[in-house]
């Protein structure tokens, strides 16, 4: 610990990530030269399995030879709407698609396979479970990636998941501490603010950590949130040594790695600039701290830490017990022993699909079945959009209404994720003609425009079905002879598992994992 140089302790502290498929010479430089030890891959980085395979193996050899140490190869594969693995992959369904089917094994299982694939493929950090608990329903980043509004059910899950996670041989993280649920701002974008007390915090967004914790996590991300009660000055939870350091590390006695959120996420770059932002985590007691998407950010990082610990503004000896814990966890990520060493990835989609297929629920059913969707059926539906920067940078392209159409006949139209008035009475113009009338939303209840469309298509037929694609919310005052089934993604897997509905191959069972 004590040969290591000025550079390389701050490179042991840093995560950043490269645009391509494989080590490009920017990537190169920043671990040679800068001695950068961890990773995290998103979905640009991934093609296929064997890919991502060769890819990490040849990160962990260039980590090895420049730093002495291996690397975390972290990523977010959450499940559902935050997956980055490729479609030969297996991606399970989200949080609160697997709080929907009411069992707790559903998502030790879900955590293991993931934490199984993982491993085979040489990734070994997860920065999954979403802990939040998600008690607005206007939340624009967390919605289905938590598992529900009840800080108990989200402990419960997010505890089986770890375990998973754990078993499949893969680190496991909770986040984003203290609390994402209750904001109406996308960190990404903006900076939110949380008006809660500790006391407040207790009773809900804290319940979930604290429960992984005493589970034994070895990992909690922070969050860029402004909580004023907690924190005097005007810094978010990710720079305040207050709820890092006297919160997470001394009162819930959590002795594992604290890592950031992206530092270059925008509730930090645009208002404390990055490089700042990250010194003010360092201090705050931030183990890892993630530098995602640009390598001249990465590089200036370095070496404005690099000089704030040769000079002593950041005291050695936290920087040595950092490292030191850093190091001991990389050592323990070696020992984790995974189920298997190899991977069925057959067995892993059929499982996926089936969790799917029972998460589906059926919030508005004015009669005991779906109705047919007769000989002339009408879809309506926004293409797959980014929702938030949470998601990969470019979606599928996936499409509700065509993919339908294609399989049932009638026709198909497309719709702007917030359609204008014109563009809804275009949408309903023929709505009279067609034998039922199917929409897809795709978090509607953000965008009103397709709320408006649902409203006026039940005064146009008869028969009309609403698939919520994301949040569930979007369901949440339908028209009373309006069918409403909640699906929590919007994938190819998730059209597919619709398309097996409407054909009547399966009873929708789940069951609304929130109160609307």
């Amino acid at each position: 610990m004590k040969n290591l140089s000025a550079r390389e302790l701050i490179g042991q502290r840093m995560v950043v990530g490269f645009p391509g498929t494989e080590i490009d010479a920017e990537l190169e430089e920043l671990i040679c030269n800068y001695k950068i030890g961890n990773i995290i891959l998103f979905k640009h980085n991934i093609t296929s399995i064997p890919q991502v395979k060769k890819l990490c193996q040849d990160l962990q050899q260039l980590v090895r030879k420049h730093t002495g140490h291996s690397a975390f190869i972290s990523i977010d594969q959450e499940g559902g709407m935050v997956t980055r693995l490729d479609q030969d992959a297996v991606n399970i369904p989200g949080a609160m698609a697997i709080a929907a089917t009411k069992n707790v094994d559903n998502a030790y299982q879900a955590g293991k396979i993931t934490g199984e694939q993982l491993r085979y493929a040489g990734i070994n950090f997860n920065l999954a479970p979403t802990v939040d608990v998600n008690s607005n329903m206007d939340n624009p980043v967390i919605g289905v990636r938590s598992y529900g509004d009840l800080p108990e059910q989200v402990a419960a899950f997010g505890a089986a998941m770890m375990k998973g996670l754990l078993d499949g041989g893969v680190f496991a993280c909770a986040k984003h501490f203290p609390g994402h649920g209750d904001t109406n701002v996308d960190s990404h974008l903006g900076l939110p603010k949380i008006e809660k007390t500790l006391e407040e915090l207790e009773q809900c967004e804290l319940i979930p950590f604290k429960k992984l914790i005493e589970a034994g996590i070895p990992a909690v991300m922070t969050t860029h949130i402004l909580f004023p009660k907690l924190e005097a000055e005007k810094i978010p939870a990710t720079m305040s040594r207050t709820i890092i350091t006297g919160l997470l590390r001394e009162k819930m006695g959590f002795g594992g790695l604290i890592v950031s959120d992206c530092m270059e996420m925008g509730a930090i770059k645009q208002r404390y600039g990055t490089v700042e932002g990250v010194k003010h985590a360092i201090k705050a007691g931030v183990d890892l701290v993630f530098i995602s998407h640009t390598a001249k950010v990465a590089r200036e990082v370095s070496d404005v830490l690099t000089k704030a610990l040769e000079s002593n503004e950041i005291p050695i000896e936290e920087i040595y017990a950092s490292v030191e814990r850093i190091l001991k966890y990389k050592e323990k990520i070696l020992n984790l022993n995974p189920s298997s060493n190899d991977f069925n990835v057959n067995s892993g989609k059929s499982f996926a699909f089936n969790l799917l297929k029972a998460s589906i629920t059926p919030v508005q059913m004015p009669t005991d079945t779906l109705p047919d969707l007769g000989l002339n059926p009408l879809f309506i539906g926004a293409p797959l959009f980014r929702a938030t920067n949470a998601s990969n940078q470019q979606e599928d392209g996936i499409r509700f209404s065509e993919f339908l159409a294609k399989r049932f006949g009638g026709e198909a139209i497309l719709i702007a994720p917030n359609p204008t008035e014109a563009e809804v009475q275009l949408a309903l113009q023929e709505a009279e003609k067609h034998s039922c009338v199917v929409i897809g939303t795709y978090n509607g209840h953000l965008y009103k425009g397709q709320l408006e469309l649902i409203r006026q298509a039940a005064g146009k037929n008869s028969k009309v079905i609403i698939v919520a694609l994301r949040n569930p919310y979007d369901l949440r005052e339908l028209p009373k002879t309006v069918y409403g089934i909640a699906v929590y993604e919007y994938t190819q897997k998730s059209l597919e598992a619709i398309a097996q509905l409407f054909e009547h191959q399966f009873i929708p069972r789940g069951i609304l994992p929130v109160n609307m």
